[in-house]
């Protein structure tokens, strides 16, 4: 028995699965017009090209960030597909922007597992959502990192540069404007830790050796006490380069972070920073000079 397939059938399904006409009418057809079975077999067949994707290189994307109306929380998300253009369509930013504030108004999401399965605001969860997309943009993604700070004293802040470098700080007391503008410095510097006490030993002992071997032939003869004050003069500097608080701040040169949140009775207390692509083998592009040359524009 033939099922007619009308055009407002195809049009709800098209709306609840995000899939193509095509695609509609023959999962509506294959169903025989059951509109709950449609649907789950779409799901089935979206999960079996998500899984075929799944092995490809996913090395672009975007980067998303959040910040709780009262301050007092901030999260943000590394999401990744496989080209520009797939980055910018408007069905994963959208998803990118779900993610994130669902992120943000969660509760005990500590794991990758755990993202996953956290609802939207539709109902479905994370990866239903991702393997729908991978079905109908034909790209591998992948919810690569996240975080979130939550502070009942503190304040929070977040910068985003368009939508390839996310940071996020945390202050020990609510700043808006100092704590953006430490999340600017932040994007364009790359430090790696907020303070000279979490640099490890390992680091240290690395900078030194490397120092030394590189002045090996100046540093013949010298007395060891002049030796140990040059070596003690690079590992002051190192630190001053890698640590937040020991970096000048990138507005205004003359100061470091550590100075410029004294000045404003203030301290920060930690900070996330992710770059779309860092770490997977891609073009390279540098968008912490981006950040760099629009701060100094201004």
């Amino acid at each position: 028995m033939s099922i007619n397939i009308s055009a407002a059938m195809v049009k709800e399904l098209r709306e609840r699965t995000a899939s193509g006409m095509m695609e509609c009418k023959k999962a509506l057809v294959e169903a025989e017009g059951d509109m709950e079975l449609a649907i789950e077999n779409m799901r089935k067949s979206g999960l079996a090209k998500a899984d075929k994707k799944s092995g490809r290189i996913a090395a672009e994307g975007i980067i998303g960030v959040k910040v709780s109306e009262d301050g007092k929380a901030v999260a943000i998300v590394d999401i990744n597909c496989e080209t520009d253009f797939v980055a910018k369509a408007d069905d994963f930013v959208g998803f990118v922007n779900s993610v994130t504030l669902a992120l943000l108004n969660a509760e005990n999401i500590e794991t990758e597992e755990q993202l996953l399965a956290m609802p939207l605001e539709d109902g479905i969860s994370v990866d239903e959502m991702r393997r729908g997309l991978i079905s109908k943009l034909g790209e591998n993604i992948t919810v690569r990192r996240f975080d979130r700070f939550k502070t009942n004293e503190g304040g929070t802040a977040c910068y985003l540069h368009g939508s390839k470098i996310g940071v996020i700080v945390e202050l020990s007391t609510p700043d808006q404007e100092l704590g953006k503008d430490i999340a600017m410095h932040i994007a364009a510097s790359k430090p790696l830790c907020v303070s000279e006490d979490q640099v490890s030993a390992e680091s240290i002992a690395k900078e030194k050796e490397i120092f030394l071997a590189q002045q090996e032939e100046k540093i013949k003869g010298k007395p060891a006490d002049i030796v140990e004050k040059m070596v003690s003069g690079r590992v002051s500097k190192f630190l001053a380069e890698v640590t937040l608080l020991g970096q000048p701040f990138i507005k205004d040169d003359k100061m470091t972070i550590a100075q410029l949140v004294s000045s404003k009775g203030n301290n920060a207390l930690r900070f996330i920073r992710f770059e779309v692509g860092e770490g997977i083998e891609k073009k390279e592009e540098n968008f912490a000079e981006e950040v760099m040359a629009q701060v100094r524009g201004n």
